[in-house]
């Protein structure tokens, strides 16, 4: 009886990992469609950041992800909404925290939103294992897996599919690393 409990258990892992996999490749079709095909309304970007940590957090309850504001003007409406798409934002940000708290050996993402006129900054950050120079320039590059692989679990997928999804938007995505001891991710997306 063991036995078979073992077994199904890696076969349930196996799928989960498979249904992720498509998932993420649906996702990646998704971003890379023309950008007139893909529905945009005006959204407030905290609302989505709190729809994402929920969703990660759901997944993985033992996932802490903090999200606060760094400045008075960031609280409001004109300063955080951007003309986009909802869904694949979401799925943008779920990449991220995702990453964050699955390099960070206490499982912890600071994400931060932030306005710097005409742009609303988004950071997350993590204090992590950080990312090597030598993987830096290739991490936005599909099915790319760095050093960084022995840690987690992936598919190369994630942060191809953040940075379709940003440019798809408009915005820039770019990463600092701080060695040994984490990566911060920047989106800047212009403000409605």
């Amino acid at each position: 009886v063991q036995e078979y409990k073992e077994v199904i258990s890696v076969a349930l892992q196996d799928a989960k990992r498979l249904a992720k996999l498509a998932n993420g490749l649906l996702d990646f079709a998704k971003a890379n469609y023309d950008q007139t095909e893909i529905t945009f309304k005006e959204i407030r970007l905290d609302e989505v950041m709190l729809d994402a940590r929920q969703q990660v957090i759901k997944s993985n309850p033992d996932y802490k992800i903090h999200i606060e504001f760094t400045d008075e003007e960031a609280e409001d409406d004109d300063y955080i909404s951007v003309n986009g798409n909802e869904y694949l934002l979401k799925v943008a940000f779920v990449n991220l925290m995702e990453n964050a708290c699955k390099f960070s050996s206490d499982n912890t993402c600071n994400a931060t939103i932030s306005h710097k006129h005409p742009l609303a900054v988004l950071q997350f950050d993590d204090n992590g294992i950080g990312i090597s120079k030598e993987d830096l320039p290739n991490i936005f590059i599909p099915f790319y897996r760095g050093l960084n692989k022995q840690y987690a679990d992936g598919n190369g997928i994630g942060l191809s599919l953040t940075k379709a999804i940003i440019n798809l938007h408009n915005g820039n995505i770019s990463v600092d690393t701080k060695g040994k001891s984490g990566t911060i991710f920047t989106i800047k997306l212009v403000h409605v």
